[in-house]
């Protein structure tokens, strides 16, 4: 018989007719993989808005209200799971964890991105303090899952590489188009992305180049009145790899990042990866193909021309990568909530 697993979540889900739906790869892939090991379900928020990803499995509760969320939390405990899994920690799961400790259930927390300072750059320093009380209260009473030891702040927690590249990313890579400069962008459209601040630097470059943002928002806060941006409104997965090798170089212009699986994709596409010095110390750790720079226009400038000139010997250095993968990923998950 299988164990069973409840995960918790602070993503937007939709209700649709042919199911449920989201917009972040993680709250579809986790859940999917986990399922087939586990008797599942999953609690989330409802999104008013249509989301892209169906997920395909089949208990899932979502609430709109703030109250009906953490009314489920309570009943979940008739459903008798043998443990929780909560991804991240944010307003709505840090109450689900208070009310995990309260009735002594085991629980793991996934800390996937830095909260200080995510936080920090949302509502400054108020939105540090926030997660910091949010932080001490519960990560002491939960056993910790991260991609990134630092997160931990010196506690105990085991690290996983999270990963989406399967069998299908290693194969029909193509030969990079180096007439123009294109830049690729993948990510949320958030501050603390740095999405905004990489687009008001590049608004004054004088490079032949183009930028092209793919978010899995159902909106793109970004004025379209700069011609060098191209909006790349939604991918399936399999299109994602196509994306890549349109691209000749992918940037991620974040303040704050633990992990970073789109580095690894791209990588995995052979295409090289710019970042600012703000993450070069997480980001480097085990990957060829990756330049950091000042966050200024001269100092992207010159990576970017620097990458181009260099493309072919920076290929073969990509090449050498061992980039993680999902099935990794996923087992190593499995061996810690069964521990």
């Amino acid at each position: 018989m299988k164990q069973k697993l409840c995960i918790i979540s602070n993503e937007s889900i939709s209700k649709q007719k042919s199911g449920f739906y989201c917009d972040n790869v993680d709250l579809k892939s986790i859940p999917e993989e986990l399922n087939k090991f586990y008797d599942l379900d999953l609690i989330a928020r409802e999104s008013k808005i249509d989301r892209s990803k169906k997920i395909e499995i089949n208990n899932i509760f979502v609430h709109y209200s703030f109250f009906s969320y953490l009314l489920n939390i309570f009943k979940s405990f008739k459903r008798k799971y043998n443990t929780y899994f909560i991804i991240s920690l944010t307003p709505i799961t840090f109450l689900s964890a208070l009310i995990l400790i309260l009735y002594k259930k085991k629980f793991y927390l996934y800390l996937r991105s830095d909260g200080f300072e995510e936080y920090r750059k949302k509502i400054g320093i108020i939105g540090h303090l926030i997660y910091k009380i949010m932080f001490w209260l519960v990560c002491p009473k939960a056993k910790l899952i991260t991609c990134n030891k630092k997160l931990l702040k010196g506690m105990s927690g085991d690290l996983v590489r999270p990963s989406q590249l399967t069998k299908k990313w290693k194969v029909n890579i193509t030969k990079a188009n180096l007439k123009k400069i294109n830049l690729l962008y993948i990510g949320r459209i958030k501050v603390e992305k740095g999405i905004f601040s990489l687009i008001k630097m590049l608004e004054k470059s004088k490079l032949n180049f183009s930028l092209s943002i793919l978010s899995n928002e159902p909106y793109v806060k970004i004025k379209l009145n700069q011609e060098f941006i191209n909006i790349i409104k939604k991918s399936n997965h399999d299109s994602l790899i196509n994306i890549y090798d349109n691209h000749n170089i992918f940037i991620l212009p974040s303040y704050t990042e633990a992990y970073s699986q789109v580095i690894d994709e791209s990588l995995s596409r052979g295409r090289p990866a710019i970042i600012f010095n703000d993450i070069a110390d997480i980001i480097f750790s085990y990957r060829k193909g990756v330049f950091a720079c000042d966050r200024d226009l001269a100092a992207l400038e010159n990576t970017i021309e620097y990458i181009i000139k260099n493309y072919s010997e920076i290929s073969k250095e990509i090449s050498k990568n061992h980039l993680p993968q999902k099935d990794n990923f996923i087992n190593d998950l499995r061996k810690i909530l069964e521990n």
